[in-house]
């Protein structure tokens, strides 16, 4: 069965059983995500795009250091582990006709010419169970992991993430994600959706907590704060490896809010997709959780949409 989505074409295979549904689903508009609604003075548009400010881009070789903050199930850390290790598979998944995360992935180079392939490889992993400072993780306390994370890898990316009983500052605050630099060093950090914001943060595997109800999607892995997690973290690489220094890819929004390679495009994950329809995407006849590409070992996600430099336009994987 194929699919045509925004000018891709993926042939499904029957083994799979997949089919392509097409859900509208109310997109989560707080005040600081609602920039990209059509009636938005500042939404991304042609006329009003992501502007590169003069600062350089993440690329090459993106050496990682992943820091698991507080308790955690095995599904979550095997699954986050396996989004990053799929990020340049490029054709070695195996799995015929469904998107790869790499393809997904492969959209950020298109922000530089010069930026060829951008390859992540996690160098660095550790988990921190015993919480060791804390249970609020405030801006000091993220200075600390990174300065730990990258000390043997300067210029490594950190990656935080937090559990669920920990609250991250900044958070819950219009944003899932957030990204930053500390002694020159970029960082991410993402926090457990179901205590960050559910209604926001967890959606579309979540009931909204803006506007009218509509449809939620099941998650690929079964577990909705850990597919709400990947979408999160999807998004702050996007953003840091586009904007790393806050000088890159960017637009002040309402409030002098920041939007980036992403959250330009929220809500959006398939063809068809706008501000409030997650377009088509794919359905596991397993277990019927939502995806739009595959990882190693035939792993599912759901990743945003992107903004597209090229075409000024949002851009989905299928």
């Amino acid at each position: 069965m194929a699919l045509c989505c925004g000018g891709h074409s993926h042939i499904v295979s029957a083994f799979f059983g997949v089919v392509a549904i097409s859900l509208l689903l109310l997109l989560p508009v707080p005040q600081a995500q609602a920039q990209a609604h059509a009636a938005d003075p500042n939404a991304i548009t042609k006329a009003n795009p992501l502007v590169n400010h003069g600062g350089q881009m993440l690329k090459g070789n993106i050496n990682l250091a992943l820091v698991f903050y507080g308790q955690f199930g095995r599904i979550q850390k095997n699954t986050l582990r396996s989004f990053l290790g799929s990020l340049n598979t490029n054709g070695r998944v195996g799995v015929g006709g469904a998107p790869q995360v790499s393809s997904w992935w492969s959209m950020l180079s298109s922000y530089s010419p010069t930026a060829g392939n951008i390859n992540v490889k996690v160098v660095k992993q550790y988990v921190d169970p015993q919480y060791s400072l804390g249970k609020i993780m405030t801006k000091d306390f993220i200075k600390i992991h990174v300065q730990k994370a990258v000390g043997e890898f300067p210029g490594a990316v950190t990656v935080i993430v937090a559990a669920r009983d920990v609250t991250v500052d900044g958070l819950c605050m219009g944003k899932c994600a957030e990204h930053g630099v500390i002694d020159g060093a970029p960082y991410v950090i993402i926090g457990n959706p179901m205590t960050e914001c559910p209604g926001a943060c967890a959606w579309p595997f979540h009931k909204s907590d803006y506007g009218p109800a509509g449809a939620v999607l099941k998650p690929p892995s079964g577990d909705v704060a850990t597919d709400a997690m990947v979408i999160s973290l999807a998004s702050g690489l996007a953003s840091v490896v586009t904007n790393p220094f806050s000088t890159g890819f960017f637009q002040l929004g309402q409030k002098a809010s920041v939007i980036e390679a992403s959250t330009a495009c929220p809500g959006m994950f398939g063809s068809g997709a706008s501000p409030g329809n997650t377009g088509k995407v794919l359905v596991d006849p397993l277990n019927g959780g939502a995806y739009n590409v595959v990882g190693l070992r035939g792993k599912k996600f759901l990743l945003p949409a992107l903004w597209n430099p090229k075409t000024a336009s949002c851009w989905t994987v299928m």
